[in-house]
C-alpha cells in the first residue's frame, strides 16, 4: 500500500510541479510521477544538508514540490542540449 501512496502523491507533486513551472514540459505519466518521486528524495536530501530535516525524516508536500521544480529544471537543461 505505501507504493500506491508513494506513486499518487510522486504524481499529484510532479503535477503541480509542471503547472508551477513555466514552458512547455512534455512529459508522460511515468516521467511525472517519476519526477515526482524523485523531487521527494531531492528535497529530503537538500533537506537534510541544510539542516531543515532530521536524518531519515522525509521532506514535506511543499518541499517535494520545490525539489521536483528543481528536478525538471535540470531535466529541461539536459533535454535542451540535444
Amino acid at each position: 500500500m505505501a507504493i500506491i501512496s508513494m506513486i499518487i502523491i510522486g504524481f499529484i507533486v510532479g503535477l503541480l510541479a509542471r503547472a508551477i513551472m513555466p514552458g512547455d514540459q512534455k512529459l508522460g505519466f511515468i516521467l511525472t510521477v517519476l519526477l515526482g518521486i524523485v523531487g521527494s528524495v531531492v528535497a529530503g536530501f537538500l533537506g537534510g544538508a541544510l539542516g531543515l530535516y532530521q536524518a531519515g525524516q522525509g521532506a514535506g508536500f511543499i518541499g517535494s514540490i520545490v525539489g521536483a521544480i528543481i528536478v525538471l529544471f535540470i531535466y529541461g537543461l539536459i533535454t535542451k542540449k540535444r
